[in-house]
């Protein structure tokens, strides 16, 4: 019997291009609803795709704080998300709800 290994879904290794990420936290932002902690993880994991590092400089946050904040777990003000969609190069809309 042949053993088969399994490992993680990891989606930050999937993100490749601006687009792909672009497009990632769009599904994410409709799959969401009122899930803030899931928009955030979305974000970390786009984060990480781009680099950490990259990122931490490009906003002026440390690491670990960009770590902990877009963990899923973390609250991040809306201040912070800003900063990070700005240096990952994502542009926020705003379209009007179907109701």
């Amino acid at each position: 019997m042949k053993t088969i290994q399994l490992r993680r879904w990891d989606s930050a290794e999937h993100l490749k291009t601006p687009e792909d990420m672009a497009l990632y936290l769009e599904a994410c932002l409709q799959e969401a609803g009122d899930d803030a902690a899931f928009v955030a993880k979305a974000l970390g994991n786009i984060a990480r795709a781009k680099g950490m590092s990259q990122l931490a400089n490009e906003t002026g946050m440390g690491r670990e704080s960009l770590y902990k904040a877009l963990s899923g777990e973390g609250n991040p003000s809306f201040a912070t998300i800003l900063k990070v969609t700005r240096a990952l190069g994502i542009e926020l809309h705003a379209l009007p709800a179907h109701v």
